[in-house]
């Protein structure tokens, strides 16, 4: 594996991944979004009834870090389609949402 992977090489792959077998007629901004919301929801299943505790540790357990990096790598992976589709920019979209927040939130 690449430790120099960029956003648009990922794209660029998953966009490759999908193309491979015909998928992209599936990937719809609704289609996208409700799959990325759904990978979402299967990692929160994995801290559902921990305590706060036991969620701080999750990573410990290599079988339990295991599927947490499998759900973040899912989650991650719709959303950077669904920035393809939609010609959004994640890092420019994130950069601009923490200034953003930066002057509606200012620290104390």
């Amino acid at each position: 594996m690449n430790d120099d992977l960029t956003v648009p090489e990922l794209q660029r792959r998953l966009a490759e991944f999908a193309a491979a077998r015909n998928w992209q007629p599936f990937h719809t901004p609704k289609n996208l979004a409700s799959a990325l919301s759904v990978e979402a929801g299967e990692l929160l299943e994995i801290f559902q009834w921990l305590t706060p505790e036991q969620a701080a540790a999750v990573m410990t357990d290599p079988d339990t870090a295991h599927r947490v990096r499998d759900e973040v790598a899912d989650v991650l992976a719709y959303l950077l389609q669904l920035c393809t589709v939609l010609e959004v920019d994640p890092l420019r979209a994130l950069a601009e949402k923490i200034e953003r927040n930066e002057s509606r939130f200012p620290a104390a």
